[in-house]
């Protein structure tokens, strides 16, 4: 099968061209600008074009590979000019989850799914580390570059598939996973789900569509108890004693760590709780998740109030453990729309932090008619304001950065924007 994949670079839809490169397929396609999987794609040596996406690539590569299946981002609406010529070349269009369902079902894959508002790409790569490390036949896409593999493989021996379930526009809701794991549910993405009962209902479709499921300790927020009187293969997991850093963490790995017990049971394998301890134990972490940049230098996607919240929880820890003299944070908020939403929750989440520098918003996919909150409005809102600072991406905060890290300070980015790869070009 050929198929063209549009934003192909991006952590949502290159995982899937290197799985279907992997599982034998032709593929191409096209990105505006070279995203955190582009050298992934280049060592695989696939066929994409970095660039306007007016469609004249698209045309060009489908006259010598005729395409049989166009996908495209949720950035890409029909008015596109990509979209308009793919639809124009009478190609099949459909955004990323078709695909991979088809792909699950043409390649006899059992899916264990990770999905959740927070806690998904974690936890799916603590599968995917947990699967490598004790030899289990497991390929996998997963929302992010690793330290350890690449963000996707597929191997035509392997009976499972390992994938991070995205709700944003229902997604999610494509799968009828083999097993799926539920991190945590908070309302989230108003663009698409008009009110938290909305959300909250794609969570129980996509439950309802799974064989078997396991829920973090947060599964009231979704009444999995009363799932449980109907679901027989329900799983309520709570935290264990793990040596890795912060809460959140802990507790992303008592899911994985239950995931890969019930796939090792229904392999009629031995299930070693030591071995799998001591492996967790070795995770290496994530790309943009805690990642460690420099010496006291992190960067963190957070960007939602419960994922800072974590971070936080992580960041003090660190701190602490290395002596560090307290914690910077660096923040972007992602999104004015959610900002508006968010507001009043920012009020208590920086309680221990020593310095916090606040970022101009990350505007994408935004309300014209709301008015721009700025820094200034959310630091004069928080309980202790005066650890704030309005900032921008210039020399004056790569100053002040540079003097917290020589003053022993643990410095972390949080966003989803731009700031990650400013502060890359800066420090690295």
């Amino acid at each position: 099968m050929n198929i063209f994949i549009s934003g192909i670079s991006g952590t949502g839809m290159g995982p899937l061209a290197l799985f279907a490169h992997d599982a034998g397929h032709q593929v191409f396609g096209s990105d505006l600008h070279e995203g955190p999987i582009t050298k992934e794609l280049k060592a695989k040596n696939l066929t994409f074009a970095i660039g306007p996406q007016t469609g004249d690539y698209l045309a060009e590569i489908n006259q010598n590979n005729p395409i049989d299946w166009y996908v495209h981002t949720s950035a890409i609406t029909e008015s596109h000019p990509e979209y308009q010529r793919a639809k124009a070349l009478g190609l099949k269009i459909s955004k990323r989850d078709e695909l991979i369902e088809t792909l699950v079902e043409k390649h006899h894959l059992k899916m264990v799914a990770v999905a959740g508002t927070h806690g998904k790409t974690t936890t799916t790569s603590m599968l995917i580390w947990l699967s490598q490390k004790l030899g289990l036949k497991a390929s996998y896409m997963v929302g992010s570059t690793l330290n350890f593999a690449p963000s996707a493989k597929y191997n035509q021996d392997d009976q499972f598939l390992l994938y991070e379930a995205d709700e944003y526009d229902r997604n999610f809701l494509a799968f009828h996973p083999w097993l799926s794991l539920i991190t945590f549910v908070s309302y989230d993405h108003s663009d698409i789900f008009a009110t938290a009962a909305e959300y909250q209902e794609a969570f129980l479709k996509f439950e309802s569509q799974s064989e078997h499921l396991i829920f973090g300790p947060h599964a009231n927020l979704h009444h999995a108890e009363l799932l449980a009187d109907k679901h027989p293969d329900v799983v309520l997991m709570s935290a264990k004693e793990l040596m890795l850093p912060g809460e959140a963490r802990r507790l992303d790995a008592t899911l994985a760590i239950k995931a890969v017990q019930r796939i090792l049971e229904s392999l009629g394998r031995e299930v070693n709780h030591e071995k799998i301890i001591q492996a967790i134990n070795q995770f290496p972490g994530v790309g943009r998740r805690f990642e460690r940049l420099a010496d006291g230098l992190y960067s963190d996607y957070a960007h939602h109030p419960e994922e800072i919240r974590a971070t936080i929880n992580v960041a003090l820890e660190e701190a602490k453990r290395t002596q560090k003299k307290g914690v910077a944070i660096l923040y972007q908020p992602h999104q004015n729309i959610r900002q508006h939403e968010f507001f009043d929750e920012y009020r208590d989440i920086f309680h221990g932090i020593k310095k916090l520098y606040w970022l101009p918003t990350y505007l994408s996919r935004e309300d014209p008619k709301l008015k721009i909150l700025t820094p200034s409005d959310f630091i004069n809102s928080l309980d202790n304001p005066e650890i704030g600072t309005v900032v921008e991406l210039d020399d004056t905060l790569f100053a002040k950065l540079r003097q917290d890290l020589a003053d022993n300070y643990l410095v972390i980015l949080m966003s989803a924007g731009d700031a990650d790869p400013w502060l890359r070009q800066k420090f690295l």
